[in-house]
């Protein structure tokens, strides 16, 4: 009779990922359905657009003032997003005015 404590789902959910053939995409698409709750809804409301291109998330604002204001944060904006996915995903958060 075994007595092993199973696996929590979020151990099973990171064993999936690392196997995951697209686990890329699929960890970008976890920091995009993150990023309103990470950023806060004040930061969420001024931008307009968020998107990957390759490690680059680039958020874009209508705004220079929250340009500036997001782009003074963005490293910290960055760990922010990589920690709740638990993957460093995010190399570099680009902001741009428009």
């Amino acid at each position: 009779m075994r007595f092993d404590k199973p696996p929590s789902l979020s151990e099973v959910l990171k064993q999936f990922l690392d196997r995951y053939p697209h686990q890329k995409k699929l960890r970008q698409g976890m920091v995009l359905a993150k990023w309103a709750e990470v950023v806060g809804p004040k930061i969420a409301e001024e931008v307009h657009d968020v998107y990957f291109q390759g490690g680059i998330l680039t958020c874009v604002v209508m705004n220079a003032v929250w340009r500036h204001e997001i782009h003074a944060n963005r490293f910290q904006i960055a760990k922010r997003l990589n920690d709740a996915v638990d993957h460093n995903v995010v190399q570099e958060l680009k902001v741009v005015a428009k």
